[in-house]
Order: structure tokens, then sequence, then C-alpha cells
């Protein structure tokens, strides 16, 4: 049994959908929450825009029972705006509350939020007990190694995380400075587990794609639980896979390409609903190559989908695709 604070219980291996910019609001969320996902995040909610009052990051406050249990994940560079947006964001009563100490882009991690507090440990535990001091929920984090190979420091921001109250800590095993790139290290995270200090909940998360390698990491690091960021992107079905193979060591079969096409559509509508016609229907084109890849005749129909201005056509053409009979092989094979 997993816990997290004194409410959120999990009594089996919990999977986390990871927070992703652009990628994971309420629509994604739901297909993933639908196929399995165990816990779920909002996308990252600048805390200047939420003191602000700025109409994209009150959006990203929308949260629905069905997501529970849920968090918002807050990033900022300042204490005392960071403390305020926790009472902002606990007002909406999401689950949870969680702050961003891992995104490694420029526009963030320059202005000395996400990652950039990797350089800063002192003033990481003040902000981060800045929120927890604001607000009743668990307050959990998400962060790096360290920001580069010279500064792994994540042992020390774990234990001093936890000593100021966070509930649970999740690790990406890169640095800052690799961003994305390389594989992700996956020791430091296991050290923090065996550190006989660390009481709270620890989620590895890192170049999870495939049942597989989600059953390797999680004997051979011993985490608590796993995030799962880009390779649930156009595939929300990696979810129940991995939960399946814990179970059973067997691998389910490929979603279709009907099955796909019925997701699809289905996120499709979900985005129509929460975001208008006319952007629902232009912010669904960045998933349909992610849906339907691996089928090698699909270039012309990606095309369709991504320039059509018609919500009936796209539609029309999501049910045809759901008529037809192509099985997909796994890339792997």
């Amino acid at each position: 049994m997993i816990k997290i604070g004194e409410n959120i219980i999990f009594e089996d291996f919990p999977l986390l959908l990871a927070p992703m910019e652009d990628i994971s609001d309420p629509p994604f969320r739901k297909v993933c929450k639908q196929n399995g996902a165990d816990l779920m995040y909002t996308e990252f909610i600048s805390s200047e825009g939420l003191i602000r009052d700025a109409a994209q990051s009150k959006k990203k406050l929308d949260i629905f029972e069905y997501e529970r249990p849920i968090g918002i994940q807050l990033f900022g560079s300042d204490v005392d705006t960071m403390g305020e947006c926790a009472k902002i964001a606990t007002a909406v009563n999401p689950d949870l509350i969680d702050i961003n100490y891992g995104c490694p882009v420029k526009a963030v991690a320059c202005k000395g939020a996400g990652a950039a507090l990797l350089k800063d440990i002192p003033l990481m535990v003040k902000m981060t007990e800045s929120v927890v001091k604001a607000t009743h929920l668990p307050v959990t984090v998400k962060t790096r190694l360290g920001w580069d190979d010279a500064s792994k420091n994540i042992e020390e921001v774990a234990e001093r995380l936890q000593d100021i109250g966070i509930k649970a800590l999740t690790v990406h095993g890169r640095t800052r400075v690799q961003m994305y790139k390389g594989n992700a290290d996956w020791t430091l995270i296991a050290k923090i587990k065996e550190n006989p200090r660390i009481k709270i909940p620890i989620f590895g998360n890192g170049d999870i794609d495939s049942p597989q390698k989600a059953l390797e990491y999680k004997n051979r690091f011993g985490v608590d639980g796993i995030m799962i960021g880009r390779a649930s992107i156009g595939y929300p079905w990696i979810f129940n896979e991995i939960k399946h193979y814990f179970k059973t060591g067997e691998i389910l079969p490929t979603p279709t390409l009907p099955e796909r096409a019925k997701v699809c559509l289905e996120h499709f509508e979900f985005s129509l609903q929460w975001k208008g016609e006319k952007y629902g229907l232009m912010e669904m084109r960045k998933h349909y190559g992610n849906y339907f890849k691996s089928i090698p005749f699909f270039k012309e129909t990606k095309l369709k989908l991504c320039t059509s201005n018609s919500i009936n056509e796209v539609r029309d053409i999501l049910n045809q695709l759901q008529m037809q009979n192509y099985e997909i092989i796994k890339l792997s094979e």
C-alpha cells in the first residue's frame, strides 16, 4: 500500500501520468484515466500567471471528479508568490499540490523557476516550505537528479524536502543539462529509496515506454510507483498494458486501427467540449500523428485531419478509420 498524506491511498503499485505542458490537459487526462492512469496532474501552472489572474493559467485549474486523485502542479521563482498560489490552487479542491522543480526549458529555467531551483537548494527549501504552510493538502515535488553531472544533489534534496513536510517525491532520471537526451539514470533514485531516513513515497520517471521496462525498473530500483510521460502521448493504453503485464506476465495485443480511432475520436470530442469548437479542433492536430504512428498508409489521412477546418469532416474520417480492419504490429517486432 502506498500513501500520499492521509487520504491518497493506492493498494497496488501506482502508475502516474506526468504533467506535460500543452499535452496533459483535461481531454488528454480523461483518456489516460479511462485506460488505467492512477494519479494525474494538471499541466504546470505559472504562479505569476495565477497572481495576475491570467486567463490561460486560471483555465488550467479546471479539474473534474472523474480525474481523482488529481494534483495541481505549480511553478515559479518567488517564495511569497508560490505560497499565495498554493492557496488559490487549494480553493479549487484538488487532492494534492505538486511543485515543479524539474522543467528544463529555457523560458522557465532562465527565470529562476523549474529546474533552476536545483542550483539553489536553500531557496528550493524555503519555497517548498511556503507552499506546505499555505495549504492543508499534501504537497509533492517533481524534480531531476541535479543541474548537471557535477551537481547531482537529489539525495540531499530528498532529505531536506521530506524534513519540511512534502508527502512524495518524483525524480526524473536526468539532469537539467541533459534535457531529454541520453538515457535516464535511475541509480540515484534507487539510492534515495535505500536511505533509511526517507519515509515518503519515491516515484521514478524517465524512459518507461513498455510493460517490460516498467517491471524491470520496478524490481531493479525499488521505487514506489512509476510516472509515465512521453510514452503515453497518443498511446494511453500503456497504463493498462503495464498493469496487465505486472499481473500476468503477458503482453496485451497492440490496439488495432479501429481501437485507436475510437479513443482518438473520444479525445477529440472531449477537446471540443473543454476548449470550444475552434481551439478544440486546432489543438487536436498535434495528437493525430501519435495516435496513428506505425501505420504505413496514414500520411494522406493525417494531412486531412491536420488541415481540416470542419468538425464533421474530422468525425467522419475517424469514424471511417473505425471501420477498417487493419492490425498494427508492435514497433518492437
